[in-house]
C-alpha cells in the first residue's frame, strides 16, 4: 500500500490528537468528573499514556504501512483477516453510539427529548456519510478548537486556572482511593458526594484504553504518513503531551462549576459540559450560548458520519455484497441501526466506549502479539493455532460484550471492561497453545491449515 510521506511533527501530532479528542473524550470525562472529581480524567489520561506506549510500535507501523487485518491475513489466512476486520468494525459501533448519546444530551440543554433526537441524528449521520464530505473534517476540527478555547475561557471565568495547573500533579485535596496509586487526585467537590472508582474498574478502563491505542487503526493510518522516522517519534511524543494536558481540562472545569454552585441539583453527568458552555455564553437562549453549544454538536455530526463511512468501507472491502450504490446504502443503514440500538441502551459514555475497546483488544491482542513474535524471529506459531486463538477469543469477547449490554451487572473480574478483555485474552492464549499441541501431536488433523 503506497502512502504519501508528508506529515511533519506538528501535522502528525495534530491528527493523532484529533483522532481521540472528541465528544467521548470531552463529555465522557465531564460525566465521570461530576462524581469522581479530577479522577474522572482517567480515560483521557490513558489515551495519552497509550500514545507514549505507541512509540514502541510506531516504526513497525511506519515500515509495514498495511492495516493490522491485512498483515495478519497475509500471514495466517483470509479467515483471520475477516475476523480482525469484523472486530474492528464492531468496535466502531460503540464510538457511533457515543456520538448519538452525546449529541442528544447536548441538545437536551435546549429542552429537546433525547430518544427522538438520537433517531434524527442517526439519520443525519447516515445521510452525511454517503456524501463526499471528507474535506469538512478540517472545519470540524476547527470547531473542536473553538470548544477548547471556550473551556479555557470557562476556567478563567470560574478562577480555576490554578486548579487546572495543579491537577495533573495531585495538587487538589486527596482522598484515600485506589486511584491515588495511579497518580490521579480526587477533587474537593463534596466530601459526601464524591464516589470512588474500584481498583478493578480503574485497571479495566486504563488497560483497555492503552492497549487499544497500540492496535488502533485510527492512529495507524496517520503514523504511516509521517515524512521520516524523526517526525514519527516527535509527533507521537508531542501528541501524548497534548492529550495529557487536555485530559484535565473538562474535569477541572466541572469541579470548578460544581464548587461555584452553577450546576443545578440532579443534573445528568452527560449534560454538565453543554450546560457549563451555555452558562458561559449567557444561557441557552443567548446567541453566544447557542454558538458554544453548536460548537459541540457539529463535530458530533462529523465524527458520527465519518465513523459510519469507515464501517461501511470495512464491510464492503470484504466483497460480501456486490459493489453498488444500493449495497453502500444498505450497509450504512444497518450500521446506523446497530449504533442506534446501543445508544438506546444507554450507559455512561466512558464505560460504553471502553467496553467496545475491550472487546476488540480481547480478540485481536493475542494473535497480534503472536505475529510480532514471528516477525522478530522469537517463535513462529502455526497458522492453525493463531486462527483458532482469534476465532475463540473473538467469539468470547463479542459474546460477553453483548451479554453486558443486556445485563450490566456481569463482572467476573470486578469490572465490565476487565471481564470482556480478560476473558478474550485468556481464551486467546489458551487456544493458541491448544492449537500448537494439536499441530504437534495430531499433525494429520490439519487444524485450520487452509486459509
Amino acid at each position: 500500500m503506497a502512502f504519501e510521506r508528508r506529515l511533519d511533527t506538528f501535522s502528525l501530532a495534530a491528527l493523532l490528537v484529533s483522532a481521540h479528542y472528541g465528544l467521548g473524550f470531552l463529555l465522557g470525562t465531564a460525566e465521570k468528573s461530576l462524581t469522581l472529581g479530577t479522577a474522572g480524567s482517567l480515560y483521557a489520561v490513558s489515551l495519552g499514556l497509550g500514545t507514549i506506549a505507541l512509540l514502541g510500535l510506531a516504526k513497525f507501523y511506519w515500515t509495514q504501512t498495511e492495516q493490522i487485518w491485512t498483515l495478519l491475513g497475509s500471514a495466517y489466512g483470509d479467515r483471520v483477516k475477516v475476523f480482525v476486520g469484523l472486530m474492528s468494525w464492531s468496535s466502531l459501533i460503540g464510538i457511533e453510539a457515543v456520538q448519538l448519546i452525546s449529541g442528544a444530551f447536548i441538545l437536551k440543554v435546549f429542552g429537546i427529548p433525547t430518544l427522538p433526537t438520537m433517531v434524527v441524528l442517526a439519520i443525519l449521520f447516515a445521510t452525511i456519510s454517503l456524501l463526499p464530505t471528507e474535506k469538512a473534517g478540517w472545519i470540524l476540527r476547527g470547531l473542536l478548537v473553538l470548544n477548547f478555547l471556550a473551556l479555557l475561557y470557562g476556567l478563567w471565568v470560574l478562577h480555576a486556572f490554578g486548579d487546572y495547573l495543579r491537577s495533573p500533579f495531585g495538587g487538589l485535596a486527596l482522598r484515600a482511593s485506589p486511584l491515588t496509586a495511579l497518580g490521579i487526585a480526587q477533587s474537593p467537590i463534596d466530601a459526601n458526594s464524591v464516589q470512588h472508582m474500584s481498583l478493578p474498574s480503574a485497571v479495566g478502563v486504563s488497560l483497555s484504553t492503552i492497549l487499544l491505542v497500540l492496535i488502533d487503526m485510527k492512529y495507524q493510518q496517520f503514523l504511516v504518513q509521517a515524512k521520516d522516522v524523526q517526525s514519527l517519534y516527535k509527533g507521537c511524543t508531542l501528541a501524548a503531551i497534548i492529550l495529557l494536558l487536555l485530559a484535565f481540562l473538562p474535569s477541572t472545569l466541572v469541579v470548578a462549576a460544581h464548587n461555584a454552585g452553577i450546576l443545578p441539583a440532579g443534573i445528568d453527568g452527560k449534560e454538565t459540559l453543554p450546560f457549563i458552555l451555555s452558562w458561559i455564553g449567557g444561557g441557552s437562549q443567548k446567541p453566544l450560548g447557542i454558538a458554544l453549544i453548536v460548537s459541540l454538536l457539529v463535530p458530533a455530526l462529523g465524527i458520527g458520519s465519518s465513523i459510519l463511512r469507515v464501517q461501511s468501507k470495512t464491510v464492503l472491502d470484504f466483497n460480501i455484497l456486490p459493489a453498488s450504490v444500493w449495497s453502500r446504502v444498505l450497509v450504512t443503514a444497518a450500521n446506523a441501526l446497530f449504533g442506534l440500538a446501543v445508544a438506546f441502551k444507554g450507559g455512561e459514555i466512558v464505560n460504553l466506549i471502553v467496553s467496545f475497546y475491550a472487546a476488540y483488544v480481547g480478540a485481536v491482542f493475542v494473535p497480534f502479539v503472536a505475529y510480532l513474535l514471528a516477525q522478530t524471529g522469537r517463535y513462529n506459531f502455526s497458522k492453525g493455532s493463531v486462527k483458532l486463538s482469534l476465532i475463540v477469543s473473538s467469539i468470547a469477547s463479542l459474546s460477553l460484550l453483548i451479554l453486558t449490554l443486556i445485563e450490566s451487572e456481569v463482572a467476573l473480574f470486578g469490572s465490565i471492561e476487565l471481564n470482556i478483555m480478560g476473558t478474550g485474552i485468556l481464551s486467546g492464549i489458551l487456544f493458541l497453545f491448544i492449537g500448537e499441541v494439536l499441530e504437534k501431536y495430531f499433525p494429520t488433523s490439519k487444524v485450520g491449515e487452509k486459509a
